[in-house]
């Protein structure tokens, strides 16, 4: 209980019908249209005048489009302008029912709000911050009524987004949690409660994972558009890490990962000096114009050609000649590579530990071409003709004509290394030698053989018929002109190469294992669960998956293998696999495989 002046919460204003949001940005501005839609009387505040016209243009137009789209009438259009008004200074909050302040993302400017606010609201009127960055104890420890104070954390752009945060700290009321939570439901919106602590659940995940992305690219391990098409081909995401950090703001991410730090001290969330470069010189993304990027106009979406783009190398020409490929291995990764060089019109030869095997592998990729031609994406002669083109042997032996040997076997590095030394004394000068390997050093494939300067990584994912990315990796030993050949070969059969060099996860596992390991840490120190995990980088992020439903398709055991080789390169005390991910492997739950992971599936 509050003193004597503080009513009981246990009443709060149960419909929150009168909102006042302080700060009309772009967050603001977003925050203030969904409640007009939803019947809201919201009232509009902020100092600057110019961004309080901005403020109802914006929402006029979105009405506008949603007329025309026959989304709402134009009735509805003037009913919901009619409940937004707009003022210059915070009295205009005396009457709402809740406040919700999303000022810049600064601690002593956020005080000086709640501050005004603490002067001229109803005693019983709740106060919830929009901050992802700073402390909402600290701030409501700082207000007259910590009780009534808390943090509603949107997702920009905030009519579209349905993930919203609702964050209680320890002075927070239930009651004042449980309307707010409320109020997000009523206006079609999906909450998840969560704890206070920098980033919460969808940022603390995120930024992390956008800050391991700049340091890749300050280490000039890989070009700003290899990471981007990394992540979007090979993760489904709907944009690339350096292009989010753009969209979101140099200047805030780095704000963000400054906090996250100071409360985790985790070597991970320290800000890449990048970020502090970047924001020092006041290119800070899309809004300025220019950041890991550079846009045609301050605030505009489209990239422009700068110093850093790729130049228009014509590859095609360059290296050497490939027509037949042989593919080593038998699963379900070997057939599907097997399968796009076949669809692509090369000559495959397809070898296992016997022919039966290769024949079955053979058998499982007639299939796959037979759904693509019950589903109309090729034809039955264009099936005909692929299958007629792989030649399935019993012996590596079988590879001696081959332009290009690709192995798809164990993820054991001794028996690759077995594999190469075989297909060094095999296949014919001149002939390329690929590991498919994602965790293994490919210049170790490359020693096991006399010609270290043909071989080079050729990452494919999984299906491979089906993802579009491949991160070629070379070695230190490899050559330009294998280099060149294979990403010739790439583009022949319709993928996208990405280059990086020999380190442990490439691109993709580098940055996607350490994001879903952090999220195992989150429930470790039962801070959210699996389902609120899940739902809110789906949510909130756009991630076709959330985490602990990817890692049980992946596999535990997989994902635990690559954990370790991660943390064993780069000696990270924040890589150190999660001791709940350990258990779970030690267990026998390894996810889908077993019917049972971070959930239980049922068994088929």
């Amino acid at each position: 209980m509050g003193p004597q002046s503080t009513p009981d919460l246990s009443t709060p204003p149960l419909s929150l019908s009168t909102v006042a949001v302080v700060g009309l940005g772009t967050m603001g501005t977003g925050i203030a249209e969904v409640l007009t839609r939803a019947g809201r009387e919201v009232i509009g505040i902020d100092t600057d005048e110019s961004a309080a016209r901005q403020a109802v243009a914006t929402l006029e137009a979105a009405t506008a489009r949603a007329v025309a789209r026959e989304r709402i009438t134009e009735r509805e259009r003037q009913d919901i302008l009619a409940r937004f008004r707009t003022f210059t200074d915070l009295q205009a909050a005396a009457d709402a029912d809740l406040v919700i302040e999303v000022v810049p993302e600064d601690y002593e400017l956020k005080r000086q709000v709640f501050a005004g606010l603490d002067a001229v609201v109803r005693a019983d009127t709740i106060l919830a911050t929009g901050t992802n960055a700073l402390s909402v104890t600290r701030l409501a420890a700082d207000s007259q009524r910590p009780e009534r104070v808390l943090g509603v954390h949107f997702f920009n752009p905030a009519p579209a987004m349905k993930l919203v945060e609702v964050v209680s700290s320890v002075l927070t009321a239930p009651t004042a949690v449980a309307a707010v939570t409320e109020l997000a439901r009523d206006l079609g919106k999906d909450p998840i409660a969560v704890g206070d602590r920098p980033g919460f659940v969808a940022d603390g995940l995120l930024f992390g994972y956008l800050n391991q992305a700049a340091a890749m690219y300050e280490a000039r391990y890989a070009t700003r558009e290899d990471i981007d098409a990394a992540m979007r081909l090979g993760c489904g995401l709907p944009m690339g890490p350096l292009a989010l950090l753009d969209l979101i703001g140099v200047d805030t991410a780095r704000t963000v990962l400054e906090a996250m730090y100071a409360e985790s001290k985790d070597r991970l969330h320290a800000p890449a000096p990048i970020l502090g470069q970047l924001a020092e010189a006041g290119l800070t993304g899309r809004k300025a114009g220019r950041g890991f990027y550079t846009y045609d106009a301050p605030g505009s979406s489209t990239a422009v050609p700068d110093a850093e783009s790729p130049a228009a190398a014509d590859e095609l020409a360059a290296g050497r000649t490939v027509s037949s490929v042989g593919v080593a291995g038998s699963g379900t990764m070997a057939s599907g590579i097997a399968e796009v060089f076949a669809k692509a019109g090369f000559k495959v030869v397809l070898a296992a530990r016997s022919l039966e095997k290769a024949e079955k592998a053979k058998a499982r990729i007639a299939k796959s071409l037979g759904r693509s031609v019950d589903k109309g994406r090729m034809s039955a002669e264009a099936r005909d003709t692929a299958l007629a083109s792989i030649t399935p042997a019993g012996a590596l032996e079988a590879f001696a004509d081959v332009d290009l040997a690709v192995e798809a076997v164990a993820e054991d590095l001794a028996v690759k290394q077995e594999l190469f030394r075989t297909l060094d004394k095999v296949c014919k000068p001149g002939a390329i030698l690929a590991t498919t390997t994602s965790s293994l050093p490919v210049v170790a494939c490359a020693r096991a053989t006399s010609r270290p300067e043909d071989v080079i990584g050729m990452h494919f994912f999984n299906p491979a018929p089906a993802m579009k990315l491949v991160e070629v990796v070379r070695t230190v030993l490899t050559a330009d002109e294998v280099h060149a050949t294979v990403r010739a070969v790439c583009a022949k059969v319709r993928k996208h190469p990405v280059d990086c060099g020999d380190r442990a996860g490439f691109i993709v596992n580098a940055l996607l294992f350490p994001y879903l390991n952090n999220a195992i840490k989150m429930v470790e120190e039962h801070y959210a669960s699996l389902d609120d995990i899940d739902a809110a980088m789906k949510l909130g992020g756009g991630y076709p998956m959330g985490p602990f439903e990817l890692l049980d398709v992946v596999g535990l055991d997989v994902s635990l293998a690559i954990e370790k080789v991660l943390h064993a390169e780069f000696r990270d005390p924040g890589l150190a696999p999660a001791p709940l991910l350990e258990h779970l492997v030690a267990a026998g739950c390894l996810g889908r495989k077993t019917g049972r992971g971070f959930r239980e599936y049922a068994r088929r």
